[in-house]
Protein backbone atom coordinates (compact mmCIF):
# COMPACT_ATOMS: atom_id res chain seq x y z
CA UNK A 1 0.00 0.00 0.00
CA UNK A 2 1.38 3.38 -0.99
CA UNK A 3 2.11 5.91 1.73
CA UNK A 4 -0.36 8.76 2.11
CA UNK A 5 0.71 12.31 1.40
CA UNK A 6 1.14 14.85 4.17
CA UNK A 7 -2.00 16.69 3.05
CA UNK A 8 -4.10 13.51 2.96
CA UNK A 9 -3.16 12.70 6.53
CA UNK A 10 -3.93 16.23 7.70
CA UNK A 11 -7.34 16.20 5.99
CA UNK A 12 -8.12 12.83 7.52
CA UNK A 13 -7.33 14.33 10.91
CA UNK A 14 -9.87 17.10 10.32
CA UNK A 15 -7.44 19.88 9.42
CA UNK A 16 -9.07 22.54 7.19
CA UNK A 17 -7.60 23.81 3.95
CA UNK A 18 -7.16 27.23 5.54
CA UNK A 19 -5.23 25.78 8.45
CA UNK A 20 -3.08 23.75 6.06
CA UNK A 21 -2.08 26.85 4.07
CA UNK A 22 -1.38 28.74 7.28
CA UNK A 23 0.85 25.87 8.35
CA UNK A 24 2.78 26.09 5.06
CA UNK A 25 3.31 29.84 5.54
CA UNK A 26 4.53 29.38 9.10
CA UNK A 27 6.84 26.59 7.99
CA UNK A 28 8.36 28.82 5.30
CA UNK A 29 8.95 31.53 7.90
CA UNK A 30 10.50 29.05 10.34
CA UNK A 31 12.93 27.96 7.62
CA UNK A 32 13.89 31.54 6.85
CA UNK A 33 12.26 31.40 3.41
CA UNK A 34 10.25 34.15 1.76
CA UNK A 35 6.45 34.05 1.43
CA UNK A 36 6.78 32.96 -2.20
CA UNK A 37 7.95 29.53 -0.95
CA UNK A 38 4.69 28.80 0.91
CA UNK A 39 2.87 27.61 -2.26
CA UNK A 40 5.87 25.44 -3.11
CA UNK A 41 5.74 23.83 0.33
CA UNK A 42 1.98 23.33 -0.03
CA UNK A 43 2.41 21.61 -3.41
CA UNK A 44 5.07 19.30 -2.01
CA UNK A 45 2.88 18.36 0.94
CA UNK A 46 -0.09 17.69 -1.36
CA UNK A 47 1.75 15.49 -3.84
CA UNK A 48 4.69 13.80 -2.15
CA UNK A 49 4.20 10.64 -0.09
CA UNK A 50 5.41 10.66 3.48
CA UNK A 51 9.04 9.66 3.77
CA UNK A 52 9.94 6.58 5.84
CA UNK A 53 12.36 7.40 8.66
CA UNK A 54 14.35 4.90 10.68
CA UNK A 55 15.65 6.44 13.92
CA UNK A 56 18.51 4.58 15.61
CA UNK A 57 19.94 5.11 19.10
CA UNK A 58 23.57 4.46 20.00
CA UNK A 59 25.54 5.83 22.96
CA UNK A 60 23.44 8.81 24.07
CA UNK A 61 21.18 10.16 26.82
CA UNK A 62 18.00 10.56 24.70
CA UNK A 63 18.09 14.36 25.09
CA UNK A 64 17.72 14.78 21.29
CA UNK A 65 14.46 12.82 21.33
CA UNK A 66 13.33 14.79 24.38
CA UNK A 67 13.99 18.01 22.46
CA UNK A 68 12.35 16.79 19.25
CA UNK A 69 9.04 15.86 20.87
CA UNK A 70 8.80 19.38 22.33
CA UNK A 71 8.99 21.24 19.05
CA UNK A 72 6.38 23.97 18.58
CA UNK A 73 7.00 25.18 14.99
CA UNK A 74 6.02 22.92 13.34
CA UNK A 75 4.38 20.85 16.05
CA UNK A 76 6.19 17.56 16.38
CA UNK A 77 2.92 15.62 16.18
CA UNK A 78 2.47 17.09 12.68
CA UNK A 79 5.98 16.02 11.71
CA UNK A 80 5.77 12.52 13.18
CA UNK A 81 2.16 11.73 12.28
CA UNK A 82 1.88 13.54 8.96
CA UNK A 83 5.11 14.56 7.27
CA UNK A 84 7.15 11.44 7.92
CA UNK A 85 6.43 7.81 8.53
CA UNK A 86 8.46 7.14 11.67
CA UNK A 87 8.57 3.40 11.26
CA UNK A 88 11.32 2.59 13.75
CA UNK A 89 12.38 4.39 16.90
CA UNK A 90 13.03 2.11 19.86
CA UNK A 91 12.41 5.01 22.25
CA UNK A 92 9.03 6.12 20.89
CA UNK A 93 7.60 2.99 19.25
CA UNK A 94 5.17 0.64 20.96
CA UNK A 95 6.67 -2.61 19.70
CA UNK A 96 9.84 -4.14 21.12
CA UNK A 97 12.16 -7.08 20.74
CA UNK A 98 11.81 -9.33 17.69
CA UNK A 99 8.72 -7.45 16.51
CA UNK A 100 10.61 -4.16 16.41
CA UNK A 101 13.56 -5.66 14.56
CA UNK A 102 11.18 -7.25 12.03
CA UNK A 103 9.74 -3.81 11.27
CA UNK A 104 13.25 -2.48 10.70
CA UNK A 105 14.03 -5.20 8.17
CA UNK A 106 10.66 -4.77 6.43
CA UNK A 107 11.09 -1.01 5.90
CA UNK A 108 14.68 -1.42 4.70
CA UNK A 109 13.53 -3.95 2.08
CA UNK A 110 10.31 -2.22 0.98
CA UNK A 111 11.78 1.29 0.72
CA UNK A 112 15.32 0.45 -0.29
CA UNK A 113 17.16 3.63 -1.21
CA UNK A 114 14.19 5.83 -0.28
CA UNK A 115 14.25 6.07 3.51
CA UNK A 116 16.03 8.54 5.76
CA UNK A 117 18.25 7.24 8.54
CA UNK A 118 18.27 9.41 11.66
CA UNK A 119 20.98 8.58 14.19
CA UNK A 120 20.97 9.73 17.80
CA UNK A 121 24.15 8.88 19.65
CA UNK A 122 27.27 7.22 18.31
CA UNK A 123 28.81 3.76 17.94
CA UNK A 124 31.63 2.68 20.29
CA UNK A 125 34.29 0.78 18.37
CA UNK A 126 36.40 -0.63 21.21
CA UNK A 127 36.01 -4.31 22.17
CA UNK A 128 34.35 -4.96 18.79
CA UNK A 129 31.55 -2.55 19.62
CA UNK A 130 30.42 -4.45 22.72
CA UNK A 131 29.88 -1.26 24.77
CA UNK A 132 26.54 -0.69 23.00
CA UNK A 133 24.37 -3.70 22.15
CA UNK A 134 21.05 -3.42 20.26
CA UNK A 135 18.97 -6.56 19.73
CA UNK A 136 21.87 -8.73 20.83
CA UNK A 137 24.30 -7.20 18.32
CA UNK A 138 26.80 -4.31 18.44
CA UNK A 139 25.20 -0.99 17.52
CA UNK A 140 27.96 -0.31 15.00
CA UNK A 141 26.81 -3.36 13.01
CA UNK A 142 23.19 -2.17 13.06
CA UNK A 143 24.30 1.31 11.95
CA UNK A 144 26.23 -0.01 8.97
CA UNK A 145 23.40 -2.35 7.99
CA UNK A 146 20.69 0.32 8.03
CA UNK A 147 22.92 2.97 6.44
CA UNK A 148 23.69 0.75 3.45
CA UNK A 149 20.42 1.48 1.60
CA UNK A 150 19.49 4.83 3.18
CA UNK A 151 18.87 7.87 0.97
CA UNK A 152 20.54 10.19 3.47
CA UNK A 153 21.61 10.27 7.11
CA UNK A 154 20.86 12.86 9.76
CA UNK A 155 23.23 12.93 12.73
CA UNK A 156 21.10 14.22 15.58
CA UNK A 157 22.98 16.05 18.31
CA UNK A 158 26.63 16.42 19.19
CA UNK A 159 26.96 12.71 20.06
CA UNK A 160 26.28 11.58 16.50
CA UNK A 161 27.89 14.66 14.92
CA UNK A 162 31.14 14.87 16.92
CA UNK A 163 31.22 12.23 19.66
CA UNK A 164 30.29 14.57 22.55
CA UNK A 165 30.87 13.45 26.15
CA UNK A 166 31.28 9.77 25.22
CA UNK A 167 34.25 10.67 23.03
CA UNK A 168 35.80 13.07 25.56
CA UNK A 169 39.29 12.17 26.72
CA UNK A 170 40.31 9.47 27.44
CA UNK A 171 37.37 7.91 25.50
CA UNK A 172 37.77 4.32 26.76
CA UNK A 173 34.97 2.97 24.54
CA UNK A 174 36.31 4.64 21.37
CA UNK A 175 32.97 6.37 20.84
CA UNK A 176 33.06 7.60 17.25
CA UNK A 177 30.85 10.07 15.32
CA UNK A 178 28.72 8.69 12.51
CA UNK A 179 30.68 10.29 9.65
CA UNK A 180 33.83 8.45 10.74
CA UNK A 181 32.05 5.11 10.33
CA UNK A 182 29.79 5.73 7.30
CA UNK A 183 31.61 7.21 4.30
CA UNK A 184 29.39 6.58 1.28
CA UNK A 185 26.20 8.47 2.21
CA UNK A 186 25.29 12.16 2.41
CA UNK A 187 25.27 13.13 6.09
CA UNK A 188 23.74 16.24 7.59
CA UNK A 189 24.93 17.15 11.08
CA UNK A 190 22.53 18.81 13.50
CA UNK A 191 24.76 19.32 16.56
CA UNK A 192 23.82 20.58 19.99
CA UNK A 193 23.40 18.92 23.35
CA UNK A 194 20.57 18.70 22.51
CA UNK A 195 19.77 20.49 19.24
CA UNK A 196 16.96 23.05 19.32
CA UNK A 197 13.62 21.33 18.68
CA UNK A 198 12.58 23.68 15.85
CA UNK A 199 15.98 23.21 14.20
CA UNK A 200 15.43 19.44 14.14
CA UNK A 201 11.91 19.63 12.71
CA UNK A 202 12.98 22.44 10.37
CA UNK A 203 15.65 20.22 8.80
CA UNK A 204 13.13 17.40 8.35
CA UNK A 205 10.62 19.82 6.81
CA UNK A 206 13.15 21.19 4.34
CA UNK A 207 14.28 17.75 3.20
CA UNK A 208 10.73 16.51 2.71
CA UNK A 209 9.63 19.68 0.90
CA UNK A 210 12.51 20.11 -1.52
CA UNK A 211 13.73 16.52 -1.77
CA UNK A 212 17.32 17.45 -1.04
CA UNK A 213 19.69 18.34 1.75
CA UNK A 214 19.80 21.99 2.78
CA UNK A 215 22.94 24.01 2.06
CA UNK A 216 25.67 22.91 4.48
CA UNK A 217 28.77 24.54 5.92
CA UNK A 218 32.23 22.96 5.78
CA UNK A 219 31.41 20.75 8.76
CA UNK A 220 28.16 19.49 7.26
CA UNK A 221 25.76 21.65 9.32
CA UNK A 222 22.71 23.33 7.70
CA UNK A 223 23.57 26.96 7.01
CA UNK A 224 20.02 28.12 7.68
CA UNK A 225 20.58 27.38 11.39
CA UNK A 226 24.36 27.31 11.84
CA UNK A 227 25.64 30.17 9.67
CA UNK A 228 26.01 32.75 12.46
CA UNK A 229 27.66 32.81 15.84
CA UNK A 230 25.38 33.05 18.84
CA UNK A 231 27.32 36.21 19.69
CA UNK A 232 26.27 37.87 16.40
CA UNK A 233 22.58 38.05 17.36
CA UNK A 234 22.86 37.96 21.16
CA UNK A 235 20.81 40.63 22.90
CA UNK A 236 23.79 41.22 25.24
CA UNK A 237 26.07 42.11 22.30
CA UNK A 238 25.72 45.91 22.83
CA UNK A 239 27.19 45.45 26.32
CA UNK A 240 30.18 43.63 24.80
CA UNK A 241 30.75 46.48 22.37
CA UNK A 242 30.43 48.99 25.21
CA UNK A 243 32.98 47.12 27.33
CA UNK A 244 30.40 46.20 29.97
CA UNK A 245 31.06 42.70 31.36
CA UNK A 246 30.01 40.41 34.16
CA UNK A 247 33.23 39.92 36.15
CA UNK A 248 31.80 37.18 38.37
CA UNK A 249 28.36 35.70 38.79
CA UNK A 250 25.87 37.71 40.84
CA UNK A 251 27.88 40.92 40.69
CA UNK A 252 26.31 44.23 39.72
CA UNK A 253 27.07 43.60 36.03
CA UNK A 254 25.24 40.27 36.16
CA UNK A 255 22.22 41.94 37.71
CA UNK A 256 22.25 44.54 34.94
CA UNK A 257 22.45 41.92 32.18
CA UNK A 258 25.99 42.72 31.00
CA UNK A 259 27.96 40.50 28.61
CA UNK A 260 29.01 37.09 29.99
CA UNK A 261 32.21 36.86 27.92
CA UNK A 262 34.57 37.19 30.89
CA UNK A 263 32.85 34.40 32.86
CA UNK A 264 33.35 31.88 30.08
CA UNK A 265 30.58 32.45 27.53
CA UNK A 266 31.51 30.62 24.30
CA UNK A 267 28.98 32.53 22.18
CA UNK A 268 31.73 34.28 20.16
CA UNK A 269 33.00 30.94 18.83
CA UNK A 270 29.78 28.91 18.67
CA UNK A 271 27.58 28.61 15.59
CA UNK A 272 23.92 27.95 16.36
CA UNK A 273 20.47 29.57 16.30
CA UNK A 274 20.03 29.81 20.09
CA UNK A 275 19.92 33.62 20.17
CA UNK A 276 17.31 33.81 17.39
CA UNK A 277 15.12 30.67 17.52
CA UNK A 278 15.68 30.18 21.27
CA UNK A 279 14.22 27.33 23.33
CA UNK A 280 10.88 26.23 24.79
CA UNK A 281 8.73 27.77 22.05
CA UNK A 282 11.04 30.77 21.78
CA UNK A 283 10.80 31.71 25.46
CA UNK A 284 14.48 31.88 26.39
CA UNK A 285 17.99 30.47 25.91
CA UNK A 286 20.92 29.88 28.33
CA UNK A 287 22.46 33.35 27.98
CA UNK A 288 19.09 34.98 28.61
CA UNK A 289 18.77 32.84 31.74
CA UNK A 290 22.08 34.22 33.01
CA UNK A 291 24.46 31.39 32.09
CA UNK A 292 27.08 31.69 29.37
CA UNK A 293 27.02 29.50 26.27
CA UNK A 294 29.07 26.31 26.74
CA UNK A 295 29.58 25.78 23.00
CA UNK A 296 27.72 22.46 22.88
CA UNK A 297 27.21 22.57 19.10
CA UNK A 298 30.97 22.75 18.42
CA UNK A 299 33.33 19.83 17.93
CA UNK A 300 35.16 18.67 21.08
CA UNK A 301 33.54 21.16 23.46
CA UNK A 302 34.00 18.77 26.37
CA UNK A 303 37.80 18.84 25.96
CA UNK A 304 38.27 22.60 25.60
CA UNK A 305 38.65 23.42 29.26
CA UNK A 306 36.27 24.76 31.88
CA UNK A 307 32.93 26.15 30.75
CA UNK A 308 33.64 29.10 33.04
CA UNK A 309 37.15 29.83 31.80
CA UNK A 310 37.35 32.97 29.71
CA UNK A 311 38.12 32.44 26.04
CA UNK A 312 41.65 33.28 24.97
CA UNK A 313 42.03 36.94 24.00
CA UNK A 314 40.85 37.49 20.46
CA UNK A 315 43.18 40.11 19.06
CA UNK A 316 42.11 42.69 16.56
CA UNK A 317 41.10 46.28 16.23
CA UNK A 318 37.82 48.04 16.72
CA UNK A 319 34.80 46.78 18.60
CA UNK A 320 33.24 43.35 18.38
CA UNK A 321 34.43 39.83 19.06
CA UNK A 322 37.48 40.40 16.88
CA UNK A 323 38.90 42.70 19.57
CA UNK A 324 40.42 41.88 22.93
CA UNK A 325 37.74 42.24 25.64
CA UNK A 326 39.92 44.40 27.86
CA UNK A 327 40.92 46.48 24.85
CA UNK A 328 37.25 47.01 23.97
CA UNK A 329 36.60 48.25 27.48
CA UNK A 330 39.54 50.63 27.38
CA UNK A 331 38.63 51.90 23.93
CA UNK A 332 35.02 52.40 24.96
CA UNK A 333 36.14 54.26 28.08
CA UNK A 334 38.53 56.34 25.97
CA UNK A 335 35.79 57.20 23.53
CA UNK A 336 33.52 58.26 26.36
CA UNK A 337 36.33 60.28 27.93
CA UNK A 338 37.18 61.92 24.63
CA UNK A 339 33.52 62.70 24.10
CA UNK A 340 33.26 64.29 27.54
CA UNK A 341 36.43 66.32 26.95
CA UNK A 342 35.23 67.47 23.54
CA UNK A 343 31.86 68.44 24.94
CA UNK A 344 33.55 70.40 27.74
CA UNK A 345 35.81 72.22 25.28
CA UNK A 346 32.91 73.16 23.00
CA UNK A 347 30.86 74.32 25.95
CA UNK A 348 33.73 76.49 27.20
CA UNK A 349 34.21 77.99 23.72
CA UNK A 350 30.51 78.82 23.46
CA UNK A 351 30.54 80.44 26.89
CA UNK A 352 33.55 82.56 25.91
CA UNK A 353 31.88 83.65 22.66
CA UNK A 354 28.69 84.52 24.52
CA UNK A 355 30.67 86.52 27.08
CA UNK A 356 32.51 88.43 24.36
CA UNK A 357 29.22 89.26 22.65
CA UNK A 358 27.75 90.58 25.89
CA UNK A 359 30.82 92.80 26.39
CA UNK A 360 30.54 94.26 22.88
CA UNK A 361 33.82 92.70 21.74
CA UNK A 362 32.31 90.74 18.86
CA UNK A 363 33.56 93.11 16.13
CA UNK A 364 31.59 91.56 13.32
CA UNK A 365 28.34 91.66 15.22
CA UNK A 366 29.10 95.16 16.57
CA UNK A 367 29.81 96.61 13.16
CA UNK A 368 26.77 95.03 11.73
CA UNK A 369 24.71 96.60 14.46
CA UNK A 370 26.24 100.02 13.97
CA UNK A 371 25.66 99.95 10.23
Amino acid sequence: MALETFYEVMRRQGITRRSFLKYCSLTAAALGLGPEFAPQIAMAMETKPRTPVLWLHGLECTCCSESFIRSAHPLVKDVVLSMISLDYDDTLMASAGHQAEAILDEVMTKYKGNYILAVEGNPPLNEDGMYCIIGGKPFVDQLKKVAKDAKAIISWGSCASYGCVQAARPNPTRATPVHEVIFDKPIIKVPGCPPIAEVMTGVITYMLTFGQLPALDRQGRPLMFYSQRIHDKCYRRPHFDAGQYVEHFDDEGARKGYCLYKVGCKGPTTYNACSTVRWNDGVSFPIQAGHGCIGCSEDGFWDKGSWYARLADLKGSGFGVEANADQVGLVAAGVVGAGVAAHAAISALKRAQHKNTDNGTDNGAGKGGEQ
